[in-house]
């Protein structure tokens, strides 16, 4: 009776599942004509672009159309992102898009795939929104014809303003020691080089004031008075040798040459400077191609010695291309100079009075040049016209980019314009990657690392075959980095390289985001959050205090694709669920810092997610296991929360995952499931689990076997301390791991890992290696092997005696050994000593000098170490005729020892390197001995820094 009844049942559910899959069909037939037909339309505009660009600078109108264009673009990416993430997810096996809902009806009973029903309304849904997008897009492209758009041509309006050698003298400011320089570079003696001119570069910011100091060299009198013939060539771009040749020979002989081919007004020039002392300025120059420079260099040689060339340009890849001898970067002027510049001009023919009632606003107008003499020139020449303090008052509130108060020509072409040049300079996606920095506050402190991420994330970069999107982020960042987009470099270990943005062009890059990039803070939230679109905004950054609650109205921004919060507020992680609810575009969000305890378990509704920062969220205790369906993220970073003692344990579903950042986190052990993730290019930290509870969810070391794209740093923790073996270590094939540059081994001091270190052998390209509570009595034979090897330091290894050869390691620089059993340092430390049992090939290393490029060399807690046996007699000055000369550490900077109370002496070849800085502390012998009243004062007097003891001993 139960059967009979079931029958129809399952008869009538299998016709439905069957009906799905044909819909399901011809639903994906219908999305890819949709989709092609939306490439068709975007290529088709594609030629129309660039023109496009240019031109909505001054058109507010096709500025409008270009905006329109964006937002149909975001909407576009939005949706076909989420019609692959459905399709990932099916292809995954997981049928349910929303995991997380009660109302599932699987099928595979029935010999089907699982579906569920919701899966396939929501695809609906999205055929719906791409049709949608295809619309609006069609009605963009007809009103393209507006506008009579061009393709874009070299000739455009927005071309560079020819230069010339001429200057007014009379409100130049702040360039006298540059000055000097130039002439100096330019009149004095110096190496030729091959092709017998001697060439000098001025490189930086556009406006900041190169040209005008070539000017002034130019027109000194005494290099007017060396040089037999000068010439003064506006280069710009593009990089016309032709044009350039003509204008070298017009000057050379007064007139207009006849002659059009380029090998013909080249043999010309070379003629006319022969035996002549000649000076060409080659301003402003773009070009970095060497082929183009190489057809003009050699028509410039056979001059008379002394000869020079002066290139101004904004790249430092140019000087390098066009090999200058010397480089003088041009920096920014006080605020002082930039006031008197700016005072010069806006107060030209002003009454004494007006003056007195203006000067007080003129500064503060002035102090927004930030030392471009431009933008001081511009904005005085702005105020000649402006004579009440109301117009003056409204200039200095525009800050610069509110150009709808002010003459908006004259503010473009005077202080934008420099930086439109160089923007328009580059290519389309360096343009955007560049645009992106607009979201930041001013004089926010970037990360190199972070910020190629975050362009990732948005999808400015793609792979290539040429290498990783990495890497291509890494080429873009030279590229802004060289052309004065971004300044105050510092280097950063965890980030490559700490940098910030000039506040001048932050103000240009917000200027051409307008309402796309948004920054706003406890003082602007208002006024931003009411009076700007918010709807229209995709990057968004907040400075909140704690006493501000987070603002609802951000719900608003539907279309939002970065979200940066900087609060201390407890409440966020409240507002978070909601937050999430609303804002489900997001690809970037980036919390670090806040005091948030958990991620709520609404994140998988981010389904567009690709960037996660948590850095520094030092009282978040968990993640979610719903984290685990964000199945496009990239990135993850939770270094320093200290109270995150796991990940979840779903992580291997990450497959997209190229980043997980874990360092100094609470983090006890790596989920199984990380084999998976085979696209991962950053693992700092790996934990072998212990045992214990969680050993049956900790991946083990063979995991590690297929992630062979991790480069950078690794940390592997807790070595030798569970279950882990040699075979284990083996699998995970570290050597196979070529881009890993850093790696430390971390031992828990049992005195078996001799085995366990030999199997864990790094690829050889290795640059930095720490290994750490080693116990074991020997070290690894493959250290030796690492050639490029940087840096060393051996920590708490307390059953090491013997060191291997390191003396022989050729790219060594800084050595730390702390806390071993060593009790002589000698002849096979330095690796001078032929050693029988040596594993390595005789010339495999060369054994021409011990440590050739070591600079920095510490002993700490070596308690046992008593004699530092150099071999004297081979020290460099010391042969005789029956031994042979080995120089031993000739690049030696920085020497420190540190407790080491038995070490009797210091070898003589040691102190005679060039030390700098000797710092010798809790060795009471060596103290004795090198201490102001010590036998051997004198070996020690002439080295610069030395430490306190010793000068009062």
């Amino acid at each position: 009776m139960a059967a009979a009844l079931l029958s129809p049942i399952l008869e009538q559910l299998t016709r439905i599942v069957a009906q799905e899959v044909q819909e399901e069909v011809n639903l994906v037939v219908g999305v890819k004509k949709q989709v092609d037909k939306l490439k068709s339309n975007l290529l088709a505009m594609h030629s129309v672009l660039e023109d496009a660009d240019r031109k909505q600078v001054k058109d507010e109108a096709v500025r409008d159309w270009v905006d329109k264009l964006k937002d149909v673009c975001y909407d576009m990416d939005d949706v076909l992102d989420e019609w692959s993430s459905a399709i990932l997810r099916w292809k995954m096996g997981d049928a349910e898009e929303n995991t997380h809902s009660q109302q599932k009806i699987r099928c595979s009973f029935l010999g089907f795939p699982c579906f569920c029903f919701n899966q396939v309304v929501r695809r609906r849904d999205i055929a719906l929104k791409i049709k949608e997008v295809c619309e609006k897009l069609d009605e963009i492209a007809k009103e393209k014809a507006m506008y009579g758009f061009e393709l874009y041509r070299a000739t455009d309006e927005l071309q560079r303003i020819t230069s010339t050698s001429l200057v007014d003298e009379s409100i130049v400011s702040g360039r006298d020691d540059e000055r000097e320089a130039v002439v100096s570079k330019l009149l004095g003696e110096s190496r030729q080089e091959a092709w017998d001119v001697y060439a000098i570069s001025l490189v930086g910011l556009g406006g900041i004031g190169k040209t005008t100091l070539a000017q002034l060299a130019f027109n000194d009198a005494e290099v007017t008075a060396h040089f037999e013939k000068k010439i003064w060539v506006c280069v710009s771009d593009p990089f016309d040798e032709v044009r350039i040749a003509k204008a070298i020979l017009e000057q050379l002989e007064g007139r207009a040459p006849d002659l059009v081919e380029l090998q013909s007004l080249l043999q010309r020039v070379s003629e006319s400077i022969k035996g002549k002392r000649f000076l060409l300025v080659l301003d402003d120059v773009w070009t970095e191609n060497h082929r183009q420079w190489e057809q003009l260099k050699p028509s410039l040689t056979g001059s008379a010695p002394g000869s020079r060339i002066l290139v101004t340009t904004r790249k430092h890849s140019v000087a390098t291309m066009m090999g200058t001898g010397h480089r003088i970067n041009i920096e920014k002027l006080s605020d002082e100079i930039c006031r008197s510049i700016f005072n010069h001009v806006a107060f030209q023919e002003r009454s004494k009075d007006e003056r007195e009632r203006l000067t007080d606003i003129g500064d503060k107008i002035a102090s927004k040049c930030k030392g471009l003499p431009l933008a001081a020139k511009v904005l005085g020449g702005l105020m000649q016209s402006k004579r009440t303090r109301e117009e003056w008052e409204r200039v200095l509130s525009s800050e610069l980019w509110g150009l709808d108060e002010v003459d908006r020509d004259q503010v473009e072409r005077g202080i934008f314009l420099p930086l439109l040049l160089s923007y328009y300079d580059l290519h389309y996606v360096v343009r955007r990657c560049f645009l992106y920095c607009a979201m930041f506050p001013k004089d926010y402190e970037m990360g190199k690392y972070e910020l190629v991420k975050m362009w990732i994330a948005q999808g400015y970069l793609k792979e290539t075959s040429g290498g990783d999107m990495e890497l291509v982020g890494e080429q873009y960042f030279q590229v802004l980095a060289a052309r004065s987009f971004f300044q105050d470099f510092e280097t950063d270990e965890g980030e490559g390289m700490k940098f910030k943005m000039h506040d001048i062009v932050h103000d240009f890059a917000q200027y051409m985001t307008k309402n796309e990039c948004l920054t706003v803070d406890v003082n602007t939230l208002r006024e931003a959050t009411v009076d700007t679109s918010i709807e229209r905004v995709r990057h968004l950054s907040m400075m909140l205090s704690e006493e501000t609650s987070f603002p609802k109205s951000i719900h608003k921004a539907k279309g939002l694709r970065s979200l940066l919060i900087d609060t201390r507020d407890p409440s966020l992680g409240a507002a978070l669920p909601d937050l999430f609810k609303h804002l489900t575009c997001i690809r970037l969000l980036n919390l670090s810092g806040s005091s948030i305890k958990e991620i709520p378990n609404e994140v998988w509704k981010l389904i567009h997610l690709r960037h996660l920062n948590l850095a520094y969220c030092r009282e978040l205790v968990s993640l979610p296991e719903t984290m685990c369906d964000l199945c496009n993220l990239q990135s993850l970073d939770v270094t320093w929360c200290h109270c995150l003692k796991e990940l979840p344990k779903a992580i291997g579903k990450l497959i997209k995952l190229r980043h997980l950042r874990i360092y100094a986190s609470g983090v006890a052990f790596i989920p199984k499931g990380i084999e998976r993730i085979t696209c991962l290019r950053t693992l700092d930290v790996f934990t072998v689990c212990g045992g214990g509870e969680n050993e049956s969810k900790a991946a083990n070391l063979r995991e590690l076997k297929n992630l062979n794209h991790i480069g950078g740093s690794l940390n592997i923790q807790n070595l030798g301390g569970g279950k882990e073996d040699a075979s284990d270590a083996a699998e995970a094939q570290l050597k196979n791991k070529k881009r890993l540059l850093r790696l430390l081994l971390d031992f828990n001091h049992n005195q078996d890992n001799g085995i366990l270190i030999e199997a864990l052998r790094p690829p050889s390209d290795l640059e930095s290696l720490i290994i750490r509570g080693y116990g074991g009595l020997d070290l690894p034979n493959w250290m030796m092997t690492l050639t490029r090897l940087q840096v060393l330091t051996l920590r708490i290894c307390e059953n090491v005696e013997v060191l291997p050869p390191l003396g022989r390691l050729p790219n060594l620089e800084s050595l730390l050994l702390i806390s071993l059993k060593v009790r002589r340092l000698d002849g096979g430390f330095l690796g001078i000593e032929k050693d029988e049992n040596a594993s390595i090939n005789e010339g495999e290393i060369a054994r021409v000098t011990a440590f050739p490029k070591l600079k920095t060399l510490s002993f700490w807690h070596l308690k046992e170490v008593e004699e530092w046996d150099g071999i004297e007699r081979r020290s460099v000055g010391e042969e005789d005729a029956n031994t042979t000369s080995i120089p031993i550490m000739p690049q030696l900077q920085e020497l420190r020892i540190m407790n080491c109370p038995l070490l009797r002496a210091v070898p003589d070849y040691v102190l005679a390197a060039p030390l700098q800085t000797l710092v010798i502390d809790v060795c009471p012998n060596l103290r004795k001995r090198y201490g102001k009243k010590g036998e051997d004062w004198q070996k020690i007097s002439h080295i610069p820094n030395t430490s306190y003891c010793l000068k009062n001993s």
